[in-house]
């Protein structure tokens, strides 16, 4: 079940800008409120004087006092003032009217949000004597200079626009580093791909752990079966055209001589059979990489199947069956497509054959490994240098005095047992040669 990875990722990028939307707005909306809507701090300190002053009149001349201070407050700052009790009436020698009874309802405390009415009229402050609260309060029509600005259009079109603007566009910009940029690579690949390009650099976000990654891993992938291809593609070609052209120039020469009907025909039938050895081998090869067959398998007892090999190759070399001993027995039992791993073993014991001195042996033992066979083909050959081990699984490789052969056998043999789940390899076990291969072990083969 996939995770999905980027899906969560996106979403929770979306979640994080939602998140960061809404505590910009209100943070940076309280702080431009209070900018705009609340007095500053001198402002406050500058009213707040005003209570100090009207308390100390109070106490110096009563109610005489407050009414010539009150009559200077309003002469200096032109808007209406006046002192009350804490019965809210006045402290002066004049009582309220009922409309300025009135404004005493909608009184502000100094640290509240001003702004005008909704008739467009200037709100009323409350500010309390200094030493003795209780005592009374000055309450004051806000003069016109201390009201705040207050939110004007442009402060709405920077709150509520341009921040969630730039925002947006941050996320944006987010989503398309994460997602279009890599796509872009993933495009400029492509595109030196098709201009074969085979050997541009890898895609930098390969290792990522979301679906771009996997992505990126499967179009690497595809390229280097595509680069591998291409290269057995030439391999193929520079292959055939030069083992072909030997084989045909020699036949060339036979039909010109005037060799005897018996030894031309000799010649004819070897160069054919060599041209055709080639051209089957190739196509077998060819098969098995590019078409990559799903091979049925069953199980198979491997000890039936070297036999039945051996008694092929004693008849067509010579030998003597003693000389290819079998260790295994009938506990051997291997899931296998039968055909395929046949042909396979074929091939490796024909290698060794070819390579194995005089009166040499190649003989098969084996051993359980888990849930797998591990088997092993071992000549008395002259082995192969440590850095051609894997070199003979080259198509069209051959090492120095390997004498016949057109390098395709062990590649095939390989192919074939990979496609079973398999794998097949080579070391130096002295003298000779040693071809590992491990294949699944049948379910009716496995101990209890």
């Amino acid at each position: 079940m996939r995770r999905h990875p980027l899906l969560w990722k996106l979403a929770g990028l979306q979640v994080s800008f939602c998140l960061l939307l809404v505590w910009l707005i209100w943070t940076w909306g309280l702080s431009v409120e209070r900018s705009t809507y609340f007095l500053s701090l001198a402002d406050r300190d500058y009213l707040a004087r005003y209570a100090q002053q009207a308390e100390q009149a109070w106490q110096r001349g009563g109610a005489a006092g407050i009414e010539a201070w009150r009559r200077q407050v309003e002469h200096t700052e032109q808007t209406w003032v006046a002192v009350i009790g804490p019965q809210l009436q006045s402290l002066g020698p004049t009582p309220l009217t009922a409309e300025q009874a009135s404004h005493l309802t909608f009184m502000r405390k100094l640290d509240w949000p001003m702004s005008r009415r909704l008739r467009d009229e200037l709100p009323y402050v409350s500010i309390e004597f200094a030493e003795h609260p209780e005592q009374g309060r000055v309450v004051m029509q806000l003069p016109e200079r201390l009201l705040p600005t207050g939110l004007t259009a442009w402060t709405h079109v920077i709150t509520h626009g341009v921040a969630p603007a730039l925002l947006a566009l941050l996320m944006g910009l987010a989503l398309y580093r994460h997602l279009v940029v890599p796509l872009n690579r993933l495009r400029d690949r492509a595109d030196a791909l098709r201009a074969d390009e085979l050997d541009s650099p890898a895609l930098p976000f390969v290792q990522r752990r979301d679906e771009l990654g996997e992505l990126a891993q499967a179009f690497e992938h595809m390229a280097v079966r595509l680069r591998q291809s291409l290269e057995q593609q030439r391999l193929l070609l520079r292959t055939l055209s030069h083992e072909l052209r030997t084989p045909l120039a020699r036949l060339r020469i036979a039909h010109d001589s005037h060799l005897p009907a018996q030894q031309l025909r000799e010649r004819l039938d070897r160069e054919i059979a060599d041209m055709q050895t080639l051209l089957e081998n190739t196509l077998d090869l060819a098969w098995l990489d590019t078409e990559q067959p799903s091979l049925s398998t069953e199980p198979v007892l491997l000890v039936s199947v070297w036999e039945a090999l051996c008694e092929d190759l004693c008849f067509e070399s010579g030998w003597e069956r003693a000389r290819l001993p079998c260790t295994l027995g009938a506990e051997c039992r291997v899931q296998a497509h039968l055909d395929s791993l046949a042909q396979a073993l074929e091939n490796l014991m024909r290698n060794a054959i070819r390579h194995s001195p005089a009166g040499g042996t190649v003989s098969l033992n084996g051993w359980r490994e888990g849930d797998h066979w591990h088997l092993r083909v071992s000549d008395q050959g002259p082995g192969v240098p440590e850095a051609d081990l894997e070199r003979i699984f080259i198509p069209y490789q051959r090492l120095e005095n390997s004498g016949a052969g057109f390098g395709l056998g062990l590649p095939i043999a390989r192919r074939a047992i990979e496609l079973q789940g398999g794998r097949l390899w080579a070391s130096n076990d002295g003298p000779g040669l040693s071809l590992h291969l491990t294949l699944p072990a049948a379910a009716d083969g496995l101990e209890s």
